[in-house]
C-alpha cells in the first residue's frame, strides 16, 4: 500500500464538521450497528475532528479515545463540548500512545484517506484487541465528488478491504454506496502480532 498522505481537513473550517447533513452519508445508528460496542468498551475515534460523531457514540460506550493530529481540532472539539468519557489525544494513527489491545474497537468517519498506510494498519492490529471491529466510513472513489476530498484522493471499498485483508483482518462488510464506502473489519482472534 502506498501512504496516501494527502491533506488533512483544514481546521479553519471546523464548524462545517458540525453540519447535521453529514448523517445522510453515515447515521449514528449505522455506525453503532457496525461497531457493535459494549457499554463498558473503550473505543477509538480515528480522526475525531470536532467530535461530531464522538459525542453521539460516547453515551453508548465506556470511554472513547478521540485521536486527531491537529491540536486546533481538539480546541474546536472543546468549543462544541467534550463528554466526560472522552479522552482527546493528539497523535497520528500510525503511532498511537496506547498499550497493545487497549481498544475494543475503532472507527473512522471520513478520514481514512488521510491516514491510510501500512504503518497505520499495523498500529491498528496492535491497539485493537483480538476480535475487535474497525469500522471505516469514508468518501468513495466511485462517488461523484460533490462533497469531501477530490476523487483522486479517495479509495473505493474494494481497495480499502484489500488493505485490511493484507494486514490479516477478517472482513465483515464491504460496500460502496452513492458517495461513500463502509468497510467493517475484525482483528483476528488469534493474531500473529508483536507488542
Amino acid at each position: 500500500m502506498t501512504d496516501m498522505g494527502h491533506h488533512t481537513f483544514d481546521a479553519d473550517g471546523a464548524e462545517r464538521l458540525e453540519d447535521e447533513s453529514r448523517y445522510a452519508y453515515l447515521s449514528v445508528d449505522e455506525l453503532l450497528a457496525a461497531l457493535d460496542p459494549g457499554p463498558d468498551d473503550r473505543v477509538g475515534d480515528l480522526g475525531s475532528g470536532t467530535g461530531f460523531y464522538t459525542r453521539a457514540i460516547a453515551p453508548q460506550v465506556g470511554r472513547i479515545l478521540a485521536l486527531d493530529l491537529q491540536p486546533t481540532m481538539h480546541a474546536a472539539f472543546e468549543e462544541f463540548g467534550v463528554p466526560v468519557t472522552v479522552d482527546r489525544v493528539t497523535a497520528t494513527i500510525d503511532a498511537m500512545p496506547v498499550r497493545m489491545d487497549a481498544l475494543a474497537g475503532a472507527y473512522s468517519t471520513m478520514t481514512y484517506h488521510e491516514f491510510a498506510s501500512d504503518e497505520a494498519l499495523m498500529e491498528l492490529t496492535r491497539v485493537v484487541e483480538p476480535g475487535g471491529r474497525i469500522v471505516i466510513a469514508d468518501w468513495s472513489a466511485s462517488g461523484a465528488g460533490d462533497r469531501g476530498p477530490p476523487l483522486s484522493e479517495r479509495y473505493d471499498a474494494e481497495t480499502v478491504a484489500r488493505h485490511f485483508e493484507d494486514h490479516g483482518f477478517d472482513l465483515e462488510r464491504v460496500a460502496d454506496r452513492r458517495e461513500t464506502l463502509v468497510v467493517v473489519a475484525r482483528n483476528p482472534a488469534e493474531p500473529t502480532r508483536q507488542s
